[in-house]
Protein backbone atom coordinates (compact mmCIF):
# COMPACT_ATOMS: atom_id res chain seq x y z
CA UNK A 1 0.00 0.00 0.00
CA UNK A 2 1.50 3.37 -1.01
CA UNK A 3 1.83 6.35 1.29
CA UNK A 4 -1.23 8.12 -0.19
CA UNK A 5 -3.51 5.12 0.56
CA UNK A 6 -2.21 4.89 4.08
CA UNK A 7 -2.92 8.59 4.57
CA UNK A 8 -6.53 8.24 3.34
CA UNK A 9 -7.12 5.22 5.62
CA UNK A 10 -5.71 7.02 8.68
CA UNK A 11 -7.80 10.09 7.92
CA UNK A 12 -11.00 8.01 7.59
CA UNK A 13 -10.29 6.25 10.88
CA UNK A 14 -9.67 9.54 12.67
CA UNK A 15 -12.86 11.02 11.24
CA UNK A 16 -14.83 7.99 12.45
CA UNK A 17 -13.43 8.38 15.94
CA UNK A 18 -14.34 12.06 15.98
CA UNK A 19 -17.88 11.40 14.79
CA UNK A 20 -18.33 8.69 17.41
CA UNK A 21 -17.07 10.92 20.20
CA UNK A 22 -18.99 13.96 18.98
CA UNK A 23 -22.40 12.36 18.46
CA UNK A 24 -22.52 9.48 20.96
CA UNK A 25 -25.28 11.23 22.96
CA UNK A 26 -27.42 11.70 19.85
CA UNK A 27 -27.49 8.03 18.83
CA UNK A 28 -29.91 6.75 21.51
CA UNK A 29 -32.41 9.45 20.62
CA UNK A 30 -32.04 8.70 16.91
CA UNK A 31 -32.56 5.02 17.59
CA UNK A 32 -35.69 5.68 19.68
CA UNK A 33 -37.12 7.84 16.93
CA UNK A 34 -36.38 5.20 14.33
CA UNK A 35 -38.03 2.45 16.36
CA UNK A 36 -41.06 4.64 17.18
CA UNK A 37 -41.52 5.39 13.47
CA UNK A 38 -41.44 1.67 12.67
CA UNK A 39 -43.91 0.87 15.52
CA UNK A 40 -46.29 3.64 14.42
CA UNK A 41 -46.22 2.39 10.87
CA UNK A 42 -46.99 -1.15 12.06
CA UNK A 43 -49.94 0.08 14.23
CA UNK A 44 -51.44 1.96 11.30
CA UNK A 45 -51.17 -1.11 9.12
CA UNK A 46 -52.73 -3.32 11.81
CA UNK A 47 -55.54 -0.82 12.38
CA UNK A 48 -56.28 -0.66 8.69
CA UNK A 49 -56.43 -4.45 8.61
CA UNK A 50 -58.79 -4.55 11.59
CA UNK A 51 -61.09 -1.91 10.09
CA UNK A 52 -61.13 -3.74 6.75
CA UNK A 53 -61.93 -7.03 8.50
CA UNK A 54 -64.67 -5.42 10.60
CA UNK A 55 -66.24 -3.82 7.56
CA UNK A 56 -66.23 -7.16 5.77
CA UNK A 57 -67.93 -8.79 8.80
CA UNK A 58 -70.55 -6.04 9.03
CA UNK A 59 -71.35 -6.29 5.34
CA UNK A 60 -71.59 -10.07 5.64
CA UNK A 61 -73.88 -9.92 8.70
CA UNK A 62 -76.12 -7.26 7.18
CA UNK A 63 -76.61 -9.47 4.17
CA UNK A 64 -77.31 -12.44 6.47
CA UNK A 65 -79.22 -11.37 9.65
CA UNK A 66 -79.10 -14.92 10.97
CA UNK A 67 -75.34 -14.55 11.32
CA UNK A 68 -75.64 -11.70 13.88
CA UNK A 69 -74.57 -12.73 17.39
CA UNK A 70 -75.39 -9.58 19.34
CA UNK A 71 -76.56 -9.85 22.96
CA UNK A 72 -80.31 -9.55 23.48
CA UNK A 73 -81.56 -6.09 24.41
CA UNK A 74 -82.98 -5.44 27.87
CA UNK A 75 -85.55 -2.69 27.54
CA UNK A 76 -88.36 -2.63 30.11
CA UNK A 77 -91.90 -1.51 29.31
CA UNK A 78 -92.43 1.57 31.44
CA UNK A 79 -92.00 1.78 35.20
CA UNK A 80 -94.09 -1.40 35.55
CA UNK A 81 -91.27 -3.27 33.84
CA UNK A 82 -89.02 -2.43 36.80
CA UNK A 83 -91.16 -4.47 39.20
CA UNK A 84 -90.06 -7.96 40.23
CA UNK A 85 -86.90 -10.00 39.70
CA UNK A 86 -85.21 -8.23 42.60
CA UNK A 87 -81.79 -9.55 43.69
CA UNK A 88 -81.24 -11.94 46.56
CA UNK A 89 -78.25 -10.72 48.57
CA UNK A 90 -76.15 -12.29 51.29
CA UNK A 91 -76.01 -10.25 54.50
CA UNK A 92 -72.35 -10.84 55.24
CA UNK A 93 -72.19 -9.68 58.86
CA UNK A 94 -75.15 -11.78 60.01
CA UNK A 95 -74.00 -14.80 58.03
CA UNK A 96 -70.51 -14.66 59.53
CA UNK A 97 -71.88 -14.18 63.05
CA UNK A 98 -74.30 -17.13 62.89
CA UNK A 99 -72.51 -19.59 60.62
CA UNK A 100 -75.65 -19.71 58.50
CA UNK A 101 -76.20 -18.13 55.12
CA UNK A 102 -78.68 -15.32 55.76
CA UNK A 103 -80.07 -14.06 52.47
CA UNK A 104 -82.37 -11.10 51.92
CA UNK A 105 -84.52 -10.37 48.91
CA UNK A 106 -83.97 -6.69 48.14
CA UNK A 107 -87.57 -5.71 47.51
CA UNK A 108 -86.72 -2.05 48.06
CA UNK A 109 -85.26 -2.20 44.53
CA UNK A 110 -88.67 -2.58 42.92
CA UNK A 111 -88.82 0.40 40.59
CA UNK A 112 -92.20 2.06 41.16
CA UNK A 113 -92.81 2.43 44.88
CA UNK A 114 -89.58 0.74 46.03
CA UNK A 115 -91.18 -2.00 48.13
CA UNK A 116 -92.82 -5.43 47.72
CA UNK A 117 -96.13 -3.56 47.52
CA UNK A 118 -95.25 -2.73 43.91
CA UNK A 119 -96.11 -6.32 43.02
CA UNK A 120 -99.43 -6.13 44.83
CA UNK A 121 -100.44 -2.72 43.50
CA UNK A 122 -99.68 -3.69 39.91
CA UNK A 123 -101.62 -6.95 40.23
CA UNK A 124 -104.62 -5.20 41.81
CA UNK A 125 -104.73 -2.72 38.92
CA UNK A 126 -104.29 -5.42 36.27
CA UNK A 127 -107.12 -7.50 37.74
CA UNK A 128 -109.41 -4.45 37.80
CA UNK A 129 -108.51 -3.68 34.19
CA UNK A 130 -109.22 -7.26 33.11
CA UNK A 131 -112.60 -7.07 34.81
CA UNK A 132 -113.41 -3.84 32.98
CA UNK A 133 -113.53 -1.75 36.16
CA UNK A 134 -110.88 0.76 35.12
CA UNK A 135 -110.58 2.97 32.05
CA UNK A 136 -107.39 5.02 31.59
CA UNK A 137 -107.71 8.82 31.63
CA UNK A 138 -111.42 8.65 32.45
CA UNK A 139 -111.21 10.04 35.97
CA UNK A 140 -111.26 6.59 37.55
CA UNK A 141 -109.66 6.75 40.98
CA UNK A 142 -108.25 3.97 43.15
CA UNK A 143 -108.82 4.33 46.88
CA UNK A 144 -106.80 2.54 49.53
CA UNK A 145 -106.27 2.55 53.27
CA UNK A 146 -102.59 2.02 54.01
CA UNK A 147 -99.82 2.92 56.42
CA UNK A 148 -97.77 4.04 53.44
CA UNK A 149 -96.02 1.55 51.17
CA UNK A 150 -99.03 0.21 49.27
CA UNK A 151 -100.28 3.75 48.79
CA UNK A 152 -96.94 4.88 47.37
CA UNK A 153 -96.87 1.94 44.95
CA UNK A 154 -100.47 2.57 43.89
CA UNK A 155 -99.85 6.29 43.39
CA UNK A 156 -96.85 5.67 41.12
CA UNK A 157 -98.44 2.92 39.05
CA UNK A 158 -101.75 4.79 38.76
CA UNK A 159 -99.89 7.72 37.23
CA UNK A 160 -98.13 5.38 34.81
CA UNK A 161 -101.40 3.77 33.66
CA UNK A 162 -103.70 6.78 33.53
CA UNK A 163 -105.54 6.65 36.86
CA UNK A 164 -105.71 8.71 40.04
CA UNK A 165 -105.08 7.64 43.62
CA UNK A 166 -106.68 8.62 46.92
CA UNK A 167 -104.85 7.35 50.00
CA UNK A 168 -106.20 7.24 53.55
CA UNK A 169 -103.57 6.68 56.23
CA UNK A 170 -103.20 7.03 60.01
CA UNK A 171 -101.87 10.41 61.02
CA UNK A 172 -99.21 8.90 63.30
CA UNK A 173 -97.18 7.44 60.43
CA UNK A 174 -93.86 8.96 59.36
CA UNK A 175 -94.46 12.21 57.48
CA UNK A 176 -92.02 11.16 54.73
CA UNK A 177 -94.69 8.79 53.41
CA UNK A 178 -97.50 11.32 53.06
CA UNK A 179 -95.06 13.87 51.62
CA UNK A 180 -93.98 11.37 48.96
CA UNK A 181 -97.60 10.52 48.14
CA UNK A 182 -98.36 14.17 47.55
CA UNK A 183 -95.34 14.50 45.25
CA UNK A 184 -96.68 11.54 43.26
CA UNK A 185 -99.92 13.42 42.74
CA UNK A 186 -102.09 11.37 45.07
CA UNK A 187 -104.83 12.76 47.25
CA UNK A 188 -103.87 12.09 50.86
CA UNK A 189 -106.25 11.91 53.79
CA UNK A 190 -104.58 11.46 57.17
CA UNK A 191 -107.00 10.21 59.82
CA UNK A 192 -106.69 9.45 63.51
CA UNK A 193 -105.77 5.85 64.38
CA UNK A 194 -108.85 3.78 65.17
CA UNK A 195 -109.86 0.10 65.49
CA UNK A 196 -111.29 -1.65 62.45
CA UNK A 197 -114.81 -1.54 63.90
CA UNK A 198 -114.75 2.25 63.60
CA UNK A 199 -116.02 3.56 60.25
CA UNK A 200 -113.43 6.33 60.49
CA UNK A 201 -110.58 3.80 60.61
CA UNK A 202 -108.30 4.39 57.61
CA UNK A 203 -109.27 1.23 55.68
CA UNK A 204 -112.99 1.78 56.22
CA UNK A 205 -112.56 5.43 55.27
CA UNK A 206 -111.01 4.47 51.93
CA UNK A 207 -113.81 2.00 51.21
CA UNK A 208 -116.43 4.63 51.95
CA UNK A 209 -114.68 7.26 49.86
CA UNK A 210 -114.63 4.90 46.85
CA UNK A 211 -118.37 4.27 47.19
CA UNK A 212 -119.06 7.99 47.48
CA UNK A 213 -117.09 8.66 44.29
CA UNK A 214 -118.97 6.05 42.27
CA UNK A 215 -122.39 7.25 43.45
CA UNK A 216 -121.68 10.92 42.74
CA UNK A 217 -123.10 11.81 39.30
CA UNK A 218 -121.07 15.00 39.22
CA UNK A 219 -117.71 13.24 39.44
CA UNK A 220 -115.99 11.74 36.38
CA UNK A 221 -115.06 8.08 36.42
CA UNK A 222 -115.64 5.69 39.27
CA UNK A 223 -114.06 4.89 42.60
CA UNK A 224 -112.33 1.52 43.01
CA UNK A 225 -111.43 0.26 46.49
CA UNK A 226 -108.11 -1.61 46.24
CA UNK A 227 -108.80 -3.63 49.41
CA UNK A 228 -105.22 -4.87 49.88
CA UNK A 229 -106.01 -6.70 53.12
CA UNK A 230 -108.67 -8.96 51.62
CA UNK A 231 -108.17 -9.15 47.86
CA UNK A 232 -106.83 -12.38 46.35
CA UNK A 233 -104.69 -10.27 44.03
CA UNK A 234 -102.38 -9.61 47.01
CA UNK A 235 -101.15 -13.09 47.91
CA UNK A 236 -101.36 -14.18 44.28
CA UNK A 237 -98.80 -11.51 43.33
CA UNK A 238 -96.29 -13.18 45.67
CA UNK A 239 -97.33 -16.70 44.72
CA UNK A 240 -96.67 -15.89 41.06
CA UNK A 241 -93.66 -13.61 41.57
CA UNK A 242 -91.77 -13.48 44.86
CA UNK A 243 -92.03 -17.20 45.65
CA UNK A 244 -90.82 -18.48 42.26
CA UNK A 245 -87.99 -15.95 42.24
CA UNK A 246 -86.73 -17.09 45.66
CA UNK A 247 -86.97 -20.72 44.59
CA UNK A 248 -84.98 -20.03 41.43
CA UNK A 249 -82.39 -17.78 43.08
CA UNK A 250 -81.65 -20.34 45.81
CA UNK A 251 -81.82 -23.26 43.36
CA UNK A 252 -84.47 -24.70 45.66
CA UNK A 253 -82.04 -24.84 48.59
CA UNK A 254 -83.28 -23.03 51.71
CA UNK A 255 -84.18 -24.08 55.23
CA UNK A 256 -86.29 -21.19 56.50
CA UNK A 257 -88.29 -18.24 55.20
CA UNK A 258 -88.82 -15.43 57.73
CA UNK A 259 -91.11 -12.45 57.16
CA UNK A 260 -93.43 -10.08 59.01
CA UNK A 261 -97.08 -9.65 58.12
CA UNK A 262 -99.21 -6.58 57.64
CA UNK A 263 -101.83 -7.69 55.15
CA UNK A 264 -100.33 -11.21 55.23
CA UNK A 265 -100.02 -11.39 51.45
CA UNK A 266 -96.26 -11.92 51.28
CA UNK A 267 -95.97 -14.68 53.86
CA UNK A 268 -99.01 -16.51 52.48
CA UNK A 269 -98.14 -16.20 48.81
CA UNK A 270 -94.51 -17.24 49.24
CA UNK A 271 -95.39 -20.07 51.64
CA UNK A 272 -98.05 -21.43 49.30
CA UNK A 273 -95.51 -21.57 46.49
CA UNK A 274 -92.51 -22.91 48.42
CA UNK A 275 -94.04 -25.39 50.88
CA UNK A 276 -95.31 -27.93 48.32
CA UNK A 277 -91.87 -27.91 46.69
CA UNK A 278 -89.89 -27.83 49.95
CA UNK A 279 -91.91 -29.73 52.58
CA UNK A 280 -89.15 -29.38 55.20
CA UNK A 281 -89.01 -25.59 54.82
CA UNK A 282 -89.67 -23.68 58.03
CA UNK A 283 -91.92 -20.64 57.52
CA UNK A 284 -91.62 -18.17 60.39
CA UNK A 285 -93.62 -15.03 61.18
CA UNK A 286 -91.70 -12.00 62.49
CA UNK A 287 -94.02 -9.86 64.62
CA UNK A 288 -93.58 -6.49 66.42
CA UNK A 289 -94.99 -5.52 69.83
CA UNK A 290 -98.73 -5.00 70.08
CA UNK A 291 -99.60 -7.32 67.19
CA UNK A 292 -101.87 -10.29 67.81
CA UNK A 293 -100.46 -12.44 65.00
CA UNK A 294 -97.63 -13.86 67.14
CA UNK A 295 -100.07 -15.39 69.62
CA UNK A 296 -102.35 -16.56 66.82
CA UNK A 297 -99.50 -18.59 65.32
CA UNK A 298 -98.05 -19.79 68.63
CA UNK A 299 -101.21 -20.42 70.63
CA UNK A 300 -104.15 -20.11 68.25
CA UNK A 301 -105.52 -17.01 70.01
CA UNK A 302 -105.61 -13.56 68.45
CA UNK A 303 -104.53 -11.60 71.51
CA UNK A 304 -101.68 -9.44 72.77
CA UNK A 305 -101.16 -8.16 76.33
CA UNK A 306 -100.94 -4.59 75.02
CA UNK A 307 -104.50 -4.98 73.75
CA UNK A 308 -105.90 -5.11 77.27
CA UNK A 309 -108.08 -2.15 78.07
CA UNK A 310 -106.15 0.65 79.74
CA UNK A 311 -102.70 -0.62 78.75
CA UNK A 312 -102.55 0.52 75.12
CA UNK A 313 -101.39 4.01 74.17
CA UNK A 314 -102.51 3.84 70.55
CA UNK A 315 -105.58 2.59 68.72
CA UNK A 316 -103.60 0.43 66.31
CA UNK A 317 -100.40 -1.36 67.30
CA UNK A 318 -98.23 -0.05 70.13
CA UNK A 319 -94.84 -0.04 68.36
CA UNK A 320 -92.53 2.27 66.48
CA UNK A 321 -92.46 -0.31 63.67
CA UNK A 322 -94.56 0.53 60.61
CA UNK A 323 -95.91 -1.73 57.88
CA UNK A 324 -96.29 -4.98 59.81
CA UNK A 325 -98.26 -6.10 62.84
CA UNK A 326 -102.03 -6.20 63.04
CA UNK A 327 -104.78 -7.14 65.48
CA UNK A 328 -107.25 -8.82 63.18
CA UNK A 329 -107.17 -11.73 60.77
CA UNK A 330 -107.23 -10.83 57.09
CA UNK A 331 -108.10 -13.09 54.20
CA UNK A 332 -104.55 -12.78 52.89
CA UNK A 333 -103.10 -14.03 56.17
CA UNK A 334 -105.68 -16.80 56.55
CA UNK A 335 -105.00 -18.39 53.15
CA UNK A 336 -101.47 -19.23 54.31
CA UNK A 337 -101.75 -19.44 58.08
CA UNK A 338 -101.74 -23.25 58.15
CA UNK A 339 -98.31 -23.18 56.46
CA UNK A 340 -96.67 -20.98 59.11
CA UNK A 341 -94.58 -23.10 61.46
CA UNK A 342 -93.45 -20.61 64.09
CA UNK A 343 -93.39 -16.97 65.14
CA UNK A 344 -90.74 -14.69 66.65
CA UNK A 345 -91.52 -11.59 68.66
CA UNK A 346 -89.17 -8.65 68.00
CA UNK A 347 -89.05 -5.61 70.27
CA UNK A 348 -88.67 -2.02 69.11
CA UNK A 349 -85.22 -1.78 70.70
CA UNK A 350 -84.05 -4.92 68.91
CA UNK A 351 -85.30 -3.60 65.56
CA UNK A 352 -83.63 -0.21 66.02
CA UNK A 353 -80.35 -1.78 67.11
CA UNK A 354 -80.41 -4.20 64.16
CA UNK A 355 -81.02 -1.36 61.69
CA UNK A 356 -78.01 0.47 63.14
CA UNK A 357 -75.89 -2.72 63.06
CA UNK A 358 -76.64 -3.30 59.35
CA UNK A 359 -75.57 0.22 58.42
CA UNK A 360 -72.33 -0.04 60.40
CA UNK A 361 -71.41 -3.57 59.31
CA UNK A 362 -72.86 -3.88 55.81
CA UNK A 363 -73.80 -0.39 54.61
CA UNK A 364 -77.44 -1.54 54.35
CA UNK A 365 -79.92 1.23 55.22
CA UNK A 366 -83.36 -0.22 55.90
CA UNK A 367 -86.72 0.65 57.41
CA UNK A 368 -88.43 -0.69 60.50
CA UNK A 369 -90.20 -3.77 59.09
CA UNK A 370 -87.00 -4.89 57.35
CA UNK A 371 -85.13 -4.58 60.66
CA UNK A 372 -87.74 -6.77 62.37
CA UNK A 373 -87.32 -9.36 59.62
CA UNK A 374 -83.54 -9.39 60.08
CA UNK A 375 -83.75 -9.81 63.86
CA UNK A 376 -86.14 -12.74 63.47
CA UNK A 377 -84.06 -14.29 60.66
CA UNK A 378 -80.95 -14.12 62.86
CA UNK A 379 -82.76 -15.76 65.78
CA UNK A 380 -83.98 -18.56 63.53
CA UNK A 381 -80.48 -19.04 62.12
CA UNK A 382 -79.17 -19.47 65.65
CA UNK A 383 -81.89 -22.02 66.40
CA UNK A 384 -81.14 -24.02 63.26
CA UNK A 385 -77.38 -23.94 63.80
CA UNK A 386 -74.48 -23.36 61.41
CA UNK A 387 -74.69 -24.55 57.83
CA UNK A 388 -78.33 -23.65 57.17
CA UNK A 389 -79.78 -21.09 54.78
CA UNK A 390 -82.36 -18.53 55.88
CA UNK A 391 -84.18 -16.13 53.52
CA UNK A 392 -85.94 -12.93 54.53
CA UNK A 393 -87.17 -9.71 52.90
CA UNK A 394 -85.76 -6.18 52.91
CA UNK A 395 -89.00 -4.29 52.38
CA UNK A 396 -88.01 -0.65 52.02
CA UNK A 397 -85.27 1.88 52.57
CA UNK A 398 -84.72 3.71 55.82
CA UNK A 399 -85.33 6.98 53.96
CA UNK A 400 -89.08 6.61 54.68
CA UNK A 401 -88.47 6.19 58.39
CA UNK A 402 -86.18 9.10 59.28
CA UNK A 403 -88.60 11.15 61.37
CA UNK A 404 -89.86 8.27 63.51
CA UNK A 405 -87.99 4.95 63.55
CA UNK A 406 -84.49 6.25 62.76
CA UNK A 407 -84.96 9.26 65.02
CA UNK A 408 -84.66 6.85 67.95
CA UNK A 409 -81.39 5.31 66.78
CA UNK A 410 -78.07 6.40 68.25
CA UNK A 411 -75.50 7.95 65.87
CA UNK A 412 -73.73 5.61 63.49
CA UNK A 413 -70.12 4.86 64.37
CA UNK A 414 -70.39 5.76 68.05
CA UNK A 415 -68.32 4.19 70.79
CA UNK A 416 -71.34 2.35 72.24
CA UNK A 417 -71.24 -0.40 69.63
CA UNK A 418 -73.42 -3.39 70.53
CA UNK A 419 -72.61 -7.01 69.88
CA UNK A 420 -75.11 -9.17 68.06
CA UNK A 421 -75.83 -10.96 71.33
CA UNK A 422 -76.70 -7.63 72.92
CA UNK A 423 -79.12 -6.87 70.08
CA UNK A 424 -80.90 -10.21 70.23
CA UNK A 425 -81.12 -10.30 74.01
Amino acid sequence: MDNRSRLYLAGAFALGVLLTLGYKDVYPDLERRFRARRRKSRVYKDSESIVDASNRLILRDLSNPAALHLPEGDIREGIEGCIGNTPLIKIKSLSEATGCEILAKAEFLNGAGNSPKDRVALNIIKVAEEEGLLTPHSGDMIYEGTVGSTGISLAAICRARGYLAHICMPNDQATEKSDLLLKLGAEVERVRPAPIVDQNQFVNMARNRAAEHTSDPNRPGRGIFADQFETEANWEAHFNGTGPEIFRQTAGSLDAFVIGAGTGGTISGVARFLKPRLPELKVVLADPPGSGLYNKVKFGVMFDPKEREGTRRRHQVDTVVEGIGINRLTNNFEVGRALIDDAVRVTDDQAIAMARWLVEKDGIFIGSSSAVNCVAATKIAQQLGPGHRVVTILCDSGARHLSKFWARARPIGGEDELSLADILD
